[in-house]
């Protein structure tokens, strides 16, 4: 096999869990769970692999329903800031693994800020991959694991992070867990330095459960004996739930609220949007705590005191593409913002009203949501709008190109391959909206047609577009601004 990058993505691309795959463990109600955590132990032990060797990385453990990827950037904004400083214990380089990816898959492993090189990609998933082939399991233990079987594509990332880190000597790294915690491929870590739990809600329900408490029970099972557990405020009988994860697991368990600097915006953040500020706080006490951990107790911020200048420095300096982001170009402003649950889409809503004020410009809806009830998610973000006017919605799949192709790092197989054909999502939507708002729209049919469509209207004079509803819409509408 050819091992350019092209052939990795490629590659890993025939990894994906197609549509009837995921629609099995729907129906299943996640029966296939109990095996998660065995069958990611035994994949590592064909890279070669054992749990303990993961400690060397000094991991900070990240879930949430919403934020874990924003607290992750902080972290990692901050750590960047402590680097090398011999108070701090030993941080000489920093890797980071988040999901999903908005243009290229290297984003998802990153080294000190960046992402892994093509090249480096290419090599070390290949030596994975020679790795797996070269290896055998137990037909009686793992009767799924046949001969050419290779792992589905989040755990080969995920095994593909751990092996980057350990290859490229890595000795801090920030791990966001992909879904719910308990039976996340990541959660094979043993020994991590802290963890954390951003904002919880209801996502991903055919996973974790349908209530909030079976979703905090899902999200607590990253918690470890001995390692320190912080939470933002949460629901009571989420909170509840994690405090008792805690105790199970003899982690000690802390609520972290926001803090009185951050939220007066004497301490500025990269990421600007209000509901940043508690992900911000989160990130704090998880750099305080892993520094306390590296130091053996000498490197921790008392309660309440000042933040350190390269705390400060590092949240101020913190980005994350596709959250509250905005870019300018020509007369076109894009807003975009991949929140893509109920709670979510609301403070996304907010965000636009924030960004709005004062702005006579012609404000157009760029809406997609494949998997999840879009129906539901449009009805909450219109009722979040205050007093933004939507010109035009505009309703696309995620299909990158107008050739009909997708960007080989965006190939999605996890969506019905027809319903995307059809339009059908995106024609429900369009009715659902003239339902909520009356306004003007439009379906495309792929995300390149509806970014020329909103560059013809922005001809006649300025145009605010906010992209919302789908991370993979937002990668997409990143790729093609590019070209």
């Amino acid at each position: 096999m050819a091992q350019t990058y092209s052939d990795a993505v490629n590659a890993l691309n025939t990894l994906q869990s197609n549509f009837a795959t995921i629609d099995a463990i729907r129906k299943s109600g996640g029966k296939a769970n109990n095996q998660a955590i065995p069958e990611m132990l035994e994949w590592a032990r064909r890279c070669g692999y054992q749990p303990s060797d993961f400690n060397k990385l000094n991991i900070i453990h990240v879930t949430g329903t919403k934020g874990k990827g924003s607290t992750c950037a902080f972290v990692q904004g901050m750590l960047n800031q402590l680097k090398g400083k011999p108070s701090c214990g030993k941080i000489s380089k920093i890797g980071l693994y988040t999901s999903p990816h908005l243009k290229s898959v290297r984003e998802r492993i990153c080294i000190d800020g960046a992402p892994i090189s093509e090249e480096k990609f290419a090599k070390y998933f290949f030596e994975l991959w020679d790795r797996l082939s070269g290896s055998k399991s137990d037909s009686s233990e793992f009767p799924t694991f046949g001969e050419d079987i290779k792992p589905v594509y989040f755990r080969y990332l995920t095994l593909l992070s751990f092996h980057v880190f350990l290859q490229e000597g890595v000795d801090t790294a920030i791990y966001e867990v992909g879904v719910g915690g308990e039976y996340d491929s990541t959660n094979i870590i043993e020994k991590p330095t802290v963890t954390g739990v951003s904002p919880l809600g209801i996502d991903h329900t055919f996973m974790l459960g349908n209530t909030i408490e079976e979703i905090a029970w899902n999200k607590g099972g990253i918690f470890k004996p001995g390692a320190r557990a912080f939470s933002v405020p949460q629901p009571p009988s989420a909170l509840k739930v994690l405090q008792e994860r805690a105790e199970e697991r003899n982690a000690p368990f802390q609520e972290v609220e926001t803090r009185p600097d951050i939220a007066s915006g004497e301490i500025k953040l990269g990421l600007p949007a209000e509901f940043q500020k508690i992900n911000a706080s989160l990130a704090v006490a998880l750099v305080g705590e892993h520094v306390r951990v590296l130091t053996e107790g000498k490197g921790v911020i008392p309660e309440g005191s000042t933040l350190p200048k390269e705390y400060v420095t590092g949240l101020a300096e913190s980005k994350w593409a596709g959250r509250c982001q905005t870019i300018q170009l020509g007369n076109i402003r894009w807003l975009l913002d991949g929140a893509h649950t109920k709670e979510s889409v609301t403070v996304a809503g907010e965000w636009l009203q924030q960004v709005k004020k004062g702005s006579s410009a012609k404000t157009i809806l760029f809406f997609n949501q494949q998997t999840r009830d879009a129906n539901a998610l449009l009805g909450t973000l219109h009722a979040n709008l205050g007093n933004v006017k939507i010109d035009e919605a505009l309703f696309s799949t995620n299909v990158t190109w107008a050739s009909g192709t997708y960007s080989a790092d965006l190939t999605s197989l996890n969506t019905s391959a027809e319903a995307v054909d059809k339009l059908e999502v995106q024609k429900e939507l369009a009715k659902v909206w003239e339902g909520l708002d009356g306004g003007k729209s439009t379906v495309f049919a792929t995300i390149e047609e509806a970014v020329n469509a909103v560059k013809k209207e922005a001809e006649t004079g300025p145009v605010d577009v906010f992209v919302v509803g789908s991370l993979h819409l937002i990668g997409g509408v990143l790729t093609v601004l590019d070209q």
